[in-house]
């Protein structure tokens, strides 16, 4: 009897024990100008760095991303996720989010209140969007324009709830966007996800701290498998407040050439609007590959950015609308 005892308890235990988690990511990466220089550029009083302009994977030469470390545990009903991240890539993402600790990523919890209904209280990553702030689940290494002009993080109050079999809906109140820690003037922004066979229609509104017009956003997220081996995923996305924001549209063609060994193509187009003037535009290609060697993913990228306005600067310090670059990243993923 003692033996059985012992037994059952050591597999309760172990059934225990593998609710908690502990999981994330490593990653670093070199980055090079083709056509623009990789010193610093003095512009009269200004003095900075060329690179395409959006978030991440903008430093010159050898590089950190971040560590990323994950603590979770999933209870029969409840659990909560505590994601952490160290490194630059991590506190650009954080410093993003006005009022954000330096280390939380993520630091939510939530309750399965039945099999059809979850509630979500903290802060979490945006729901908007194809592209993520840990390099593990993007294929691509730097990230789009649409990405970079967020939101990042939400903290607020969320419910996911299964309708059918295909369908799902999330509804959210929040604080403004990317006021992560703090509500300092009561405005709240509502938020809404439509779900259909991992297609997404999500919608962002309410008024931000700072600004006494409501934000409004529209985005479209999906992809869908072309073939055993290629994948097609879609972002689009519009964004106004009082007449200015922001607008845009991508495809990411991915094929697989083993289980290795894939490649993908990022191909951009986004823009900036504002009421009585020219829309400032711009065309990316990012061209990635993806080696994995165990748990070590190798993504090696060319990237072109062509703007409608002379946003760089070439090799010779002449005023240029295209820059090319690349870089090289190792991503290392732990669970």
């Amino acid at each position: 009897m003692f033996f059985i005892a012992l037994s059952v308890f050591a597999q309760e235990e172990e059934k225990d024990d593998k609710k908690f988690t502990i999981s994330g990511s490593v990653d670093a990466y070199f980055r090079t100008n083709l056509t623009g220089p990789n010193e610093a550029i003095e512009d009269g009083d200004d003095t900075f760095f060329l690179n395409p302009g959006t978030s991440f994977a903008n430093r010159s030469g050898f590089s950190l991303g971040m560590a990323n470390v994950i603590l979770s545990y999933e209870g029969e009903k409840v659990g909560f996720v505590a994601d952490l991240v160290f490194g630059p890539r991590g506190e650009d993402a954080v410093f993003l989010s006005t009022g954000s600790s330096n280390i939380v990523n993520q630091l939510y919890m939530y309750y399965q209140v039945s099999d059809k209904v979850k509630l979500t209280l903290g802060n979490f990553n945006t729901f908007l969007g194809y592209e993520v702030i840990s390099p593990v689940d993007n294929f691509n290494y730097s990230t789009s324009y649409m990405f970079s002009n967020g939101p990042f993080s939400h903290t607020g109050l969320k419910a996911d709830i299964d309708l059918s079999d295909d369908f799902s809906l999330m509804l959210a109140i929040m604080n403004s966007t990317d006021f992560t820690e703090t509500n300092f003037d009561g405005s709240y922004t509502g938020g809404l996800q439509l779900g259909y066979k991992d297609q997404y229609l999500n919608v962002l509104y309410g008024n931000q701290t700072g600004n006494s017009d409501a934000t409004f956003q529209v985005d479209y997220t999906g992809g869908t498998d072309l073939g055993d081996s290629f994948f097609l995923g879609i972002n689009a996305t519009y964004n106004d407040t009082d007449g200015s924001g922001f607008y845009g549209a991508a495809l990411y063609p991915q094929y697989t050439i083993s289980e290795k060994f894939g490649v993908g193509l990022r191909s951009e187009y986004f823009g900036f609007h504002q009421e009585d003037f020219d829309d400032d535009t711009v065309f990316a290609a990012t061209l990635s590959a993806n080696y994995k060697v165990d748990n070590l993913t190798i993504i090696p990228e060319i990237r072109l950015d062509s703007w409608s306005e002379e946003f760089y600067f070439d090799n010779d310090l002449e005023p240029s609308k295209n820059l090319a670059s690349f870089l090289i990243a190792a991503v290392y993923k732990f669970n």
